[in-house]
């Protein structure tokens, strides 16, 4: 199971260029909007889905879109999604609320869960996600994030959140 310390040893054996930031815990994005100044570059909401056939997604996207779960659900091919309980987070990602971010899905060895990124993020030099822990984060290169989780977990499917947004 990856915890913050296994991850950081896995960015530095591949040689992939991150910041980490260490910080009180945040468990919202109005929590961690203090710290705009100190951390750079795109910052991200990560929502845990499943739908009524216990299927599972991971949506990454920039911190400031209001995602609608309805309109949500065609891009996802899914329906009546809903939020993914703590017991389906630990269990399937080995994190806790407040903590998930892309790096969980390294957690998924069963690879249950699809990975939709805004495309959006593509836009900035900088990412930022929690390293499976809320009282850090990691700034990296997005094409470094996804070619991370395409080599230890799956495609990454792009998503335009701003088309699905209330």
């Amino acid at each position: 199971m990856f915890d913050k310390n296994s991850l950081i040893n896995l960015l530095d054996s591949k040689s992939i260029s991150y910041k980490i930031t260490e910080h009180e815990p945040l468990f919202t994005v109005e929590d961690s909007k203090n710290l705009r100044g100190s951390i750079n570059g795109a910052h991200s909401k990560n929502l845990f889905l499943k739908d009524k056939k216990n299927n599972f997604f991971l949506v990454s996207f920039i911190e400031d879109i209001i995602a609608d779960l309805k309109k949500a659900s065609a891009p996802l091919k899914s329906k009546k999604l809903s939020f993914a309980n703590e017991d389906y987070l630990m269990n399937i990602l080995g994190i806790k609320p407040g903590s998930v971010s892309p790096f969980g899905l390294l957690n998924d060895k069963e690879k249950k869960v699809k990975f939709f990124f805004d495309q959006e993020f593509m836009e900035y030099k900088i990412v930022n996600f929690h390293p499976l822990i809320n009282t850090s984060t990691v700034s990296i290169a997005p094409n470094d994030l996804i070619n991370l989780i395409e080599l230890h977990h799956s495609k990454v499917e792009f998503i335009n959140m701003r088309d699905f947004q209330k």
